[in-house]
């Protein structure tokens, strides 16, 4: 495992963290013993960071890492997010980025996490009624007060990560970040780069597409939220299911997996990209964390840029969760 700095004065965490979307059920059923398992699992092998989010199985998320990092004491970054509603299993997400919510949804994830202080806390910056100042010097006060260690945005443009760093230093941008969906603008690369923010790649195996192991007709379960995520339509995926053989085939070139060279491709970008992929799976989890061994040739990080211009026919993938 390698590691690296989060944001220009944050702690240093592993180089490739835990989403914990898989473990609330998102992508099919999931028992508290085996995530707990998956937990326990990836902080053995050395991951300091997990990605969660307080919506997450209504909190129970929340509450299945606070239990698993406990046993840890110091050394594990736990990222979670405030200001973010989500109606029914399937419903709409909403963003809630007035102060108060904010605070709120701090409390309770401090409460879920069963510890004093949230190691990074991310703003929602969807929500166009609360400017991002707004948000941000709220959080700045709970730094203060000693709930939150660090302040992360999710998503948010060029402009609104000056405006939220003029008021307190930010020290992560999440966004998606792969090879097979949006990715982050020039512009906001240049500008988190320039700031010593971090990146925090969110979806960067493409919930699966990427690993090869779906095909392209996945059965998904009745409650998975890809149902919702208009790249895993029938024309979309076979319009891509080229695209995924040539890199399944660069894959076996350099004698790894397809879901591994996609996540060295990340890594690639610089130490500033953390991939925090979300997994059931204890041998995925481990096929995972290996793509920080992996060195990719200039030629074929480039060719993998080429072959995988954007978002399929210019469908938008559906806002992060």
């Amino acid at each position: 495992m390698r590691y690296t700095r989060l944001g220009p004065s944050g702690p240093v965490i592993s180089g490739v963290g835990l989403g914990s979307l898989a473990l609330s059920g998102a992508y099919g059923p999931v028992g508290d013993t085996d995530a707990d398992r998956l937990l326990r699992a990836a902080l053995d092998a050395g991951v300091t960071f997990l990605d969660t989010a307080g919506f997450y199985a209504a909190g129970h998320v929340e509450s299945m890492i606070g239990k698993a990092v406990a046993r840890r004491g110091d050394g594990v970054v736990v990222a979670t997010r405030g200001g973010v509603r989500r109606h029914g299993p399937r419903g709409t997400v909403e963003s809630d980025g007035r102060p108060g919510s904010l605070e709120r949804d701090c409390d309770a994830s401090l409460r879920r996490l069963r510890t004093g202080r949230i190691g990074l806390f991310y703003l929602d910056c969807q929500d166009e009624r609360v400017p991002v100042e707004a948000g941000v010097q709220r959080l700045s006060e709970l730094v203060a007060a000693g709930k939150i260690a660090h302040v992360g945005l999710t998503g948010g443009t060029p402009q609104q990560v000056r405006r939220a760093h003029a008021v307190h230093p930010i020290s992560a941008v999440a966004v998606e970040f792969s090879l097979w969906g949006r990715r982050p603008s020039q512009g906001l690369l240049d500008t988190v780069r320039e700031l010593g923010i971090a990146v925090v790649a969110a979806r960067p195996l493409g919930r699966g597409f990427l690993t090869g192991r779906m095909g392209s007709r996945p059965a998904l379960g009745a409650g998975d939220w890809r149902h919702a995520d208009p790249r895993f339509d029938a024309e979309q995926r076979e319009a891509c299911a080229p695209q995924l053989k040539s890199l399944e085939a660069m894959a076996a070139r350099l004698d790894v997996g397809a879901g591994r060279l996609a996540l060295s491709w990340l890594l690639a970008q610089g130490d500033y990209v953390v991939p925090v992929p979300s997994t059931r799976d204890p041998v995925h989890l481990e096929m995972n964390l290996a793509a920080s061994s992996v060195e990719v040739p200039s030629a074929t990080r480039d060719a993998l840029a080429e072959l995988f211009p954007a978002c399929p026919s210019g469908q938008s993938s559906p806002p992060l969760l």
